[in-house]
């Protein structure tokens, strides 16, 4: 009965995978050009937002005191939990090959980055701390104004990046998206109950 339904399961999602493929090689090999082949293997990499990160943490520090610092210690532990759930969790129950390692797709995929993890592609990590940071941010500091939502547009390119240079599928993108802002949701809700919101006088 098991082995049957989970048959049953599988072939229902084989459309869904085809759609994931199609749309991977639409993003990884079809809607390219030089600039974001120079650009997008960076734009993924931790590297490249410590600034922007230091910024996050000295703006809540600067501007709300004593809860400034209890907000940058629930922010750092938002992405944290994050990484726990997609890496150690949701991997080791579901286990699928990134698009450049898979044998049927590897002389296809362009890869942009020297290196290929071994670690399962589902769900991408990279799209769930991004987005549990951005729903976390978004909904704690909801009074402070519309640039927040500038936040979504950063979560998404890094997350794009990952289809784009090979290590993800973009259904790996969309279920880490999805992990990430319940987990941002739920730790900005359990920061205001704790805290209440944030605003600048």
């Amino acid at each position: 009965m098991i082995l049957l339904r989970a048959m049953n399961i599988l072939e229902l999602l084989k459309p869904l995978l085809r759609f994931d493929h199609w749309l991977f090689h639409k993003m990884n090999q079809v809607w390219i050009n030089p600039v974001f082949d120079l650009i997008l293997p960076f734009v993924r990499q931790q590297e490249f937002w410590y600034f922007f990160y230091l910024f996050l943490l000295v703006f809540g520090l600067y501007n709300f005191g004593i809860k400034g610092c209890w907000w940058a210690v629930s922010l750092i532990m938002t992405a944290i939990i994050g990484d726990l759930f997609s890496s150690s969790l949701v991997k080791s129950m579901i286990w699928r090959l990134r698009p450049c390692r898979d044998p049927d797709l590897a002389d296809q995929v362009r890869v942009l980055v020297n290196y290929c993890p071994q670690s399962s592609s589902f769900t991408s990590s990279h799209a769930c701390n991004h987005f549990a940071a951005a729903w976390f941010i978004f909904i704690t500091l909801n009074q402070t104004g519309s640039w927040r939502w500038l936040l979504f547009i950063w979560a998404f390119i890094i997350s794009y990046a990952q289809v784009y240079v090979g290590v993800h599928f973009p259904l790996d993108i969309f279920g880490g998206a999805i992990l990430g802002s319940a987990i941002g949701y739920t730790m900005s809700i359990f920061f205001r109950k704790q805290f209440g919101t944030l605003s600048l006088k």
